[in-house]
């Protein structure tokens, strides 16, 4: 018995050393971009560093029963490095993390399955006053105004994600855009005409999910040719409780264009129809659109479409770059799906659906630097932590770790 305490003791150093050098790496990576433009790993560790900050730093006694938070923590981990494997080959930051978890899921004897860690919930806004205005009781929490994610799917069709990562894509059928507790956005796409592979959007589905009192399960619908300023259930407004509407639909051109304000959820959603194809543009507060589970991971508005539904740019023709110029005269995205949907179709009315993204892009987005996103940085990836977090991050790590 009298032996039994040091050893555990030394075990719990030995962790907990393991851990603080696979926090302090993942840290220091966060502040630089990530080698892969699509990898997803910063993210990754990120959220785990949130997860085992909050539990603080544990080395555990080398039982599952009796640190069960840190291995769902890890497993959690993992399952998130395993969703973005095929994306961060090559990536330093992913591959000293898949080897930092291997190693601490043996120290810490933690099963590899089993459950995972629960998602951290929203802070709920309270009911009362402005508790149905997403942006007001926010200002009135935070102080500040939310930060806004926009995401626009057009012509080809072409989606800039949240975040701001470019894509052309040969997707068919049905896909989900968005995936979270509040909002499920579908988009159903079709080859085009005198094409086997390259599509346009012929259907769009909307449903807003129950939200305590502030809305009611409500469905929008848009087809090619029936672009509607009104939900299914033909009211043009929606969740009257407590004689509020969080919910309203209102059109410029009834049949070819609808905006969606849902203001329970501080979102705008806006459908048009261009020529024979849907267009969707959203924007919405980054504390919706991650409220999001594990399960919810196919979301192209989020994480863009597949690496194989992707199609590059063919080789310009003259005509085709002298017209997308002269509509959209700088060369960013919107210039470049310009040019794929004009050699595409042949028409040089095609260009119409790349206007009118950067327009919506332009009226959603506060921030005029960030609208004309330029091709060189489209899929770029920024540090999520400033360099000041990262040093107070580290320095909390290593204040618990020695207390």
């Amino acid at each position: 018995m009298g032996m039994a305490a040091p050893a555990a003791c030394g075990n719990h150093s030995h962790t907990s050393r393991n851990h603080i050098y696979l926090i302090i790496t993942t840290i220091l990576l966060l502040s630089a971009p990530s080698e892969c433009a699509q990898c997803r790993i910063l993210q990754c560790n990120s959220e785990f560093v949130a997860a085992t900050l909050e539990m603080g730093v544990i080395g555990g006694g080398g039982r599952e029963g009796g640190n069960a938070g840190y291995c769902s923590a890890l497993r959690s981990y993992a399952l998130c490095t395993q969703r973005t494997a095929q994306r961060c080959r090559g990536d330093l930051a992913y591959h000293s993390a898949v080897q930092g978890i291997e190693d601490l899921l043996i120290q810490q004897r933690c099963p590899k399955t089993g459950p995972t860690a629960q998602p951290r919930p929203l802070p709920q806004a309270p009911l009362s006053g402005d508790g149905c205005f997403y942006e007001k009781a926010f200002v009135k929490r935070e102080g500040r105004i939310p930060e806004y994610l926009h995401c626009g799917v057009f012509g080809d069709p072409h989606i800039r994600t949240f975040n701001d990562e470019f894509q052309t894509c040969a997707v068919q059928g049905a896909w989900p855009l968005i995936d979270n507790q509040y909002l499920y956005i579908q988009a159903t796409s079709s080859p085009t005409r005198g094409s086997s592979y390259t599509t346009v959007l012929t259907k769009i589905t909307v449903i807003f999910k129950n939200w305590r009192e502030c809305a009611e399960l409500q469905i929008y619908q848009a087809e090619v040719d029936n672009v509607p300023p009104a939900f299914v259930d033909g009211s043009m407004t929606g969740s009257d409780r407590r004689g509020l509407q969080s919910l309203r639909v209102t059109s410029r051109d009834p049949g070819r264009h609808a905006e969606i304000s849902a203001t329970h959820i501080g979102t705008t959603l806006v459908v048009r129809q261009i020529g024979r194809s849907l267009s969707l543009f959203v924007r919405s507060p980054r504390a919706i659109i991650e409220s999001y589970t594990p399960e919810q991971d196919l979301q192209l508005c989020v994480w863009g479409c597949p690496v194989s539904q992707r199609l590059g740019t063919p080789p310009p023709s003259t005509v085709a770059y002298s017209h997308c110029l002269s509509v959209l005269p700088v060369r960013d995205v919107y210039f470049q799906a310009c040019l794929f949907d004009l050699q595409v179709t042949g028409s040089t009315n095609s260009s119409a659906s790349a206007v009118a993204a950067l327009e919506d892009a332009q009226a959603m987005i506060s921030d005029p630097k960030r609208v004309h996103l330029l091709i060189s940085r489209a899929g770029y990836t920024p540090a999520s932590l400033p360099m000041v977090v990262v040093i107070s991050v580290l320095a909390e790590i290593l204040r618990r770790a020695l207390t």
